[in-house]
């Protein structure tokens, strides 16, 4: 298990050092995200409603699959996110939960649920904070804010965007596992994060 997470970190990782303080690139290759092992910060966040929600109470429900996304208005995202929807009871048999989170602003959160028939939890990072604390965090290029103002989004764009990321928790909210691609494009596949999450409960 060790040698697949190294593997898999290895490869989609680009930069391997602490997040803490670090000014925010301009580049998703240029992200310096925790590492496995290391525990994540404690945060609130938004729900649908825009209710306060605290990480912590969250993540000590059980185990996370906690994905990081960059919003409703992207096609790659919501194709992840309905393809979550396809393997939930699996991921829930093993016995973890699904927390998906984006800076999007909250109001857009139960548009992307409804779209995308969503049974697991939306968070929204309000200003991408979190993201920015847990290093995945990049400057918002201006040509995507365009982008995004074209896809009817409510409230502001965040001036930060994550690196798509599947980050695996334990209920203390320690990294067990991470997939970290640059290249919005890729995705973990449902397969793969299956097998990751057989592996790491044996």
């Amino acid at each position: 298990m060790k040698n697949l997470l190294k593997v898999v970190f290895a490869v989609f990782c680009f930069s391997c050092t602490s997040s803490t303080l670090a000014q925010v690139p301009e580049r998703a290759e240029d992200i310096s995200p925790l590492l496995i092992g290391e525990k994540l910060p404690n945060t609130n966040l938004r729900d649908a409603q825009g209710k306060t929600i605290l990480l912590s109470e969250v993540l000590k429900i059980k185990p996370t699959v906690l994905v990081f996304y960059r919003g409703g208005w992207c096609p790659y995202c919501n194709l992840q996110l309905s393809g979550l929807v396809e393997i939930e009871e699996d991921i829930l048999a093993l016995g973890y939960q699904i927390v998906a989170i984006s800076p999007d602003d909250f109001k857009n959160l139960q548009t992307t649920v409804e779209k995308d028939s969503i049974k697991y939890k939306l968070l929204s990072d309000p200003n991408g904070k979190f993201i920015q604390e847990i290093g995945i965090a990049f400057k918002t290029p201006t040509m995507l804010k365009g982008f995004i103002a074209t896809k009817g989004q409510k409230g502001e764009t965040s001036d930060l965007m994550p690196v798509p990321t599947v980050m695996i928790v334990d209920k203390e909210g320690v990294l067990q596992f991470e997939y970290i691609n640059p290249n919005y494009k890729e995705r973990i596949s449902g397969e793969m994060l299956l097998a990751v999450l057989k592996t790491i409960k044996n």
